[in-house]
């Protein structure tokens, strides 16, 4: 008999509850302590919190920690192509024998009970780092994060939150006071927290509970500053200046995240070669990233081709203020958005720059928003906007009569994902 391989693995984990998000951690404690508790083993936890900028900023810091010799643990989500990008041990990706190992020894140890399939999937990474030597263990939730499952480290060694703003109201809470207090929810009784630039609102909410647990707060605007003058970036706190260069990470939005990363970095004292690698060698996919192979690049060889997963109105206005920092050509976007996102609110920041918009259903997703809702709602912020059956056909359409053109695919990490496979 053919031994069952991840994807198998995955999709039997798919069944064993009814809804995609549950929030509650009764389930993740049970499947842990049947486990053996491995969250207890973890090297030491940076934790991550936010609405936007997470993945970038664990990535700098990443690749920070990576240079100053630490081995570092990883973990993420979505994926993109493939669910081990989920999972980093000391540096690389989870191997095919080992995570089918670890997703089967869960599943085993979870004995047919409901749980999500974010919750057992947390669990085997918790269990794959807990038996992996390292340094440090970066873990970044999924949604939330009072509730979040990986919110089961009693003492990390710092907790991070990046700006935070209005997205998953149905789940979070209507308001940015609710959803900065659940974010705020990953903080620690005595534990540093490093804290992006943030809204009054938010910002009131974190302050709260830091007093509350007796948290000290490393927080920009007060306890560090990073800016950009003369083409470098300028980060300065209570020890002194640095003068390093500019993020390798594209868009105005990556300097705030490198003054998170940064910060981290220098309460961890990692020292200089650290702080250089953050900014000239993290690579975090579907973040403005050029594509430059595959079929969507051969259609349109004198195009520029960018990708971009952002999916919220944060995320819009990051991506137009890039956009409209770049050299000046005929701009034309491919969208595609899940049903549960505040499309207006995403795509109007990008009605200025934007010279016209193809809207997609995103292929294979249940929760697409169909793309001539997406075509309506560009309508309805002054894009100029038509449908396509595939990104292909879209790239095709617009370098018909714009060869030249600059084109974004943007609107959701499930869509980035698809184009990721297709044109990696």
């Amino acid at each position: 008999m053919t031994a069952p391989t991840s994807d198998a693995i995955l999709e039997r984990m798919m069944a064993l509850h009814p809804k995609i998000i549950d929030l509650t951690l009764d389930r993740v404690w049970r499947l842990l302590d049947a486990l053996g508790n491995p969250q207890n083993d973890l090297p030491p936890v940076i934790h991550l919190a936010g609405t936007n900028g997470k993945g970038s900023t664990q990535a700098m810091i990443r690749a920070g920690l990576e240079a100053a010799g630490k081995r570092v643990h990883a973990y993420t989500s979505p994926h993109l192509a493939r669910f081990h990008e989920r999972i980093r041990l000391a540096g690389d990706l989870i191997s095919e024998d080992h995570l089918t190992a670890v997703l089967d020894e869960c599943y085993a140890a979870n004995n047919g009970e409901a749980i999500t399939y974010f919750e057992i999937t947390t669990c085997a990474a918790i269990l794959a780092m807990a038996r992996t030597p390292a340094d440090f263990t970066l873990l970044e939730t999924g949604l939330g994060g009072r509730l979040d499952c990986t919110n089961v480290v009693a003492k990390p060694a710092l907790t991070i939150l990046t700006p935070i703003s209005i997205d998953h109201e149905q789940y979070l809470g209507n308001t940015l006071a609710k959803i900065a207090g659940e974010k705020a929810g990953i903080l620690k009784r005595g534990v540093p927290c490093v804290v992006g630039p943030q809204e009054d609102e938010a910002m009131e909410v974190i302050e709260a509970t830091a007093r509350r647990l007796g948290a000290p707060l490393i927080a920009q605007g007060q306890h560090w500053h990073v800016s950009v003058e003369r083409g470098r970036l300028v980060f300065q706190d209570e020890t002194g200046l640095r003068d390093l260069p500019l993020p390798n990470l594209p868009g105005a939005h990556q300097i705030e995240n490198a003054g998170a990363a940064l910060a981290a970095l220098r309460h961890l004292d990692m020292g200089d070669a650290a702080y250089e690698a953050a900014m000239t060698s993290a690579f975090w996919p579907a973040r403005m990233q050029r594509l430059a192979t595959g079929p969507l690049v051969e259609a349109a060889p004198e195009a520029e081709l960018w990708l971009d997963g952002g999916h919220n109105p944060a995320a819009g206005l990051a991506l137009g203020a890039h956009l409209a920092g770049l050299p000046k050509r005929p701009t034309h976007l491919i969208c595609g958005m899940l049903n549960t996102k505040d499309i207006s609110g995403y795509l109007a920041p990008l009605a200025a720059e934007g010279t016209s918009l193809t809207a997609l259903s995103i292929p294979g997703e249940a929760n697409t928003l169909p793309a001539e809702e997406t075509a309506r709602a560009a309508a309805g912020v002054g894009l100029a906007a038509d449908t396509a059956a595939s990104a292909l056909d879209a790239v095709r359409a617009i370098v018909a009569h714009t060869p030249k053109a600059r084109i974004l695919i943007c609107g959701s990490l499930y869509l980035a994902g698809g184009i990721l496979r297709e044109n990696g």
